[in-house]
């Protein structure tokens, strides 16, 4: 089996696992709007939500080590198209048109992506003034997006999608490194790396919880592009990746990755439909009639006005809409 291959199985594993907890995380932090982020840490559904990320995130690492960022990173698409289906089975709805059409085309994109930048196991690492350049850089960036100001959680996603591609990029030049016996084990520069990749992925979770506080959709869908860009940029700018085809190659990866945002800006627009089936109506009781004075015997009972309205009788339960549970997708 070819190193490409293995990197390419681990990476929809580990896609798996990301829809998995983000699905839970968005559900978690919609329930508790307006709450502290600590409330989080006494609920075990959120640890639960923590392992899945934390097993994602080794899958991720090992991906890393045989396949380049170039191949590794836009699979991270495949966790928007994994969390629609899960999404919508824990609230009960069919998925729509809309999501299978982008399904389809994050697929397709993607598919054209791999043929493209399917290359040989990494072997190039990042140097310590190049990772301290970048880590610098990028912790900048977080901070402008991080700033108090309009649509929070586009600008949260944003940052967490680079602060998660950055940690990759470093993630690598920590494997590589390590598994290079030329070299001893832990060394300076894989400690000091090791160290930023922690506290990059770390605030990647913290930004993208927050991020998902107002809804699923949207935030997931800028976390899964912004991801994959950083770290191309990186692989192709610092680590000597290269794309397949020369001139052609380039088309083809630009057309494909142009298909697979459009695919997942399809994903992140889908509205489920409202049944009474997923909790988005309710029967409720009719209101009972008020009492009124009785009429004398013999006597005819009174005629509304010209100036009083007829009040129409109701017959059977009303429906009324209730507001989209957690598990709904929040349209941006």
């Amino acid at each position: 089996m070819s190193a490409a291959l293995v990197a390419v199985l681990l990476s929809l594993v580990s896609a798996c696992a990301y829809a998995a907890a983000a699905v839970v995380q968005e559900r978690l932090a919609s329930r508790g709007a307006g709450e502290g982020t600590l409330r989080l840490l006494a609920d075990g559904a959120w640890w639960w939500s923590v392992a899945l990320n934390a097993s994602a995130a080794l899958l991720h690492v090992v991906a890393l080590k045989y396949g380049p960022l170039t191949v590794v990173q836009p699979l991270g698409a495949l966790t928007l198209v994994a969390a629609v289906p899960l999404g919508a089975r824990l609230t009960g709805r069919r998925v729509s048109a809309v999501e299978w059409r982008g399904t389809g085309l994050t697929l397709l994109g993607l598919g054209a992506l791999l043929l493209t930048a399917s290359g040989p196991a990494p072997d190039d690492v990042l140097s310590v003034p190049e990772a301290l350049a970048v880590s610098g850089a990028t912790a900048a960036l977080i901070g402008m997006l991080s700033r108090p100001g309009a649509r929070p959680g586009l600008r949260h996603a944003t940052a967490s999608g680079i602060a998660s591609g950055v940690a990759s990029a470093l993630t690598q030049t920590v494997t590589v490194a390590v598994t290079d016996r030329s070299g001893p084990l832990l060394s300076a520069q894989v400690i000091g790396v090791a160290l930023l990749v922690a506290a990059f992925a770390a605030g990647g979770l913290l930004l993208s919880q927050t991020a998902y506080r107002g809804g699923l959709g949207a935030p997931l869908a800028v976390v899964t592009l912004a991801n994959p860009v950083a770290a191309a940029v990186i692989g192709l700018a610092l680590l000597g990746e290269r794309l397949r085809g020369g001139a052609g190659g380039v088309l083809l990866a630009v057309t494909g990755a142009a298909l697979a945002a459009w695919g997942v800006l399809h994903l992140s627009r889908a509205t489920p439909g409202r049944s009474v089936h997923d909790g988005s109506t309710a029967a409720v009781p009719a209101p009972a009639p008020e009492p009124t004075e009785a009429a004398a015997p013999g006597q005819a009972e009174p005629e509304p006005s010209g100036t009083e309205a007829v009040r129409p009788r109701q017959v059977g339960p009303v429906l009324v809409p209730r507001q989209p549970g957690p598990g709904h997708l929040t349209r941006f």
